[in-house]
């Protein structure tokens, strides 16, 4: 999900997505809006190279097209049916690769703050960006729990088999998730190895875990008061079994594998509560994982790098720091 970059006021996108879950909304838009709608970063997106996930049909099928709401912005992708990856690529490369899993609510993927954005951003610190554009469970899709999870899966993998045309390292592959994007990685984080599609080609023998993985706002729960309405409902559907719920409750699923783990919230998110981190914190320690977390007082929910006044701007900073320390933690250990 994406939204107005502080916590008093809300945006187009938190207006419909509250709309639809029964929730009100606040008024008024900010600076994150307009990086989102701008000109320029739909040029920055449309330039980048694409990377088609799957040589033939998605599996799963039953894709149908929905209705697209009047006034959808242009950078809140829908109708997807054959996911890509974007690459944008740093003028000097590290020889690290970052996938960004932006957020939606299941319902849209937000290209710009939580893409764009970040691909510049990560790009300047040397990071090949690949941004995942990932099939909308709630668009017709047989099994539509694991539609997403595939294409993430798939993502890693396809990243690491190509990744010396990119000057990468298939190791140092890294993730970042928002909002459901986040509940996408907190997925892929716990159930990497989960068989959810038959093997495409050469690229599925590659492992689809990431070296660690940064979380920010994540839906994590389906409880209802403590996850996020319509992130479920689009997700699992109207009436899931218990079962169901717990195969996608990443949580339940971390395991002495689970990759670190970097964790983003602000107190004041009125659309995904920080709860859901909270839930996330606990089993990593229960697990005895390596996590880092920071909780902020002020940024509301779909603030993409922050507001230049906002503590929680130092997010990325901090994540980028972080993972140096993981890159060493890794040197020494080989």
């Amino acid at each position: 999900m994406s939204g107005n970059a502080g916590g008093s006021g809300g945006v187009e996108r938190r207006r419909f997505l509250f709309a639809s879950a029964g929730l009100i909304a606040a008024a008024g838009a900010g600076p994150a809006l307009a990086q989102a709608t701008s000109a320029e970063a739909l040029a920055q997106w449309n330039a980048a190279a694409t990377i088609p996930l799957w040589s033939g049909a998605a599996p799963n099928g039953g894709f149908r097209p929905q209705t697209l709401p009047a006034g959808s912005p242009p950078v809140f992708l829908r109708n997807i049916e054959q996911p890509y990856l974007r690459v944008f690529r740093p003028a000097r490369p590290n020889g690290r690769s970052l996938l960004s899993i932006p957020g939606g609510a299941y319902t849209f993927v937000s290209i710009a703050n939580e893409g764009v954005d970040i691909a510049r951003e990560m790009t300047a610190r040397g990071y090949t960006v690949l941004v995942l554009v990932y099939r909308l469970p709630g668009e017709g899709w047989a099994g539509r729990a694991d539609v997403p999870l595939q294409d993430a899966q798939r993502a890693v993998r396809l990243i690491r088999a190509h990744s010396g045309e990119y000057g990468c390292d298939p190791a140092k592959l890294y993730a970042v998730g928002f909002s459901a994007g986040g509940h996408l990685a907190a997925s892929l984080a716990t159930d990497f190895a989960q068989p959810v599609y038959p093997g495409a080609d050469k690229a599925d023998a590659q492992s689809a875990r990431p070296r660690a993985v940064g979380l920010i706002y994540p839906v994590i729960s389906h409880e209802p008061g403590v996850g996020h309405a319509e992130s479920s409902l689009r997700l699992l559907g109207e009436s899931p079994s218990a079962d169901l719920v717990a195969r996608r409750s990443p949580a339940l699923h971390v395991t002495a594998e689970t990759p670190p783990t970097f964790l983003v919230h602000a107190m004041d998110d009125p659309a995904v509560p920080v709860d859901n981190s909270f839930i996330m914190l606990r089993a990593l320690r229960a697990a005895k994982r390596p996590v880092e977390a920071h909780f902020f007082e002020e940024g509301g929910h779909g603030f993409g790098l922050g507001p230049p006044d906002k503590p929680v701007r130092s997010w990325i900073e901090l994540l980028a720091n972080w993972i140096e320390r993981q890159e060493a933690i890794a040197a020494k250990a080989a």
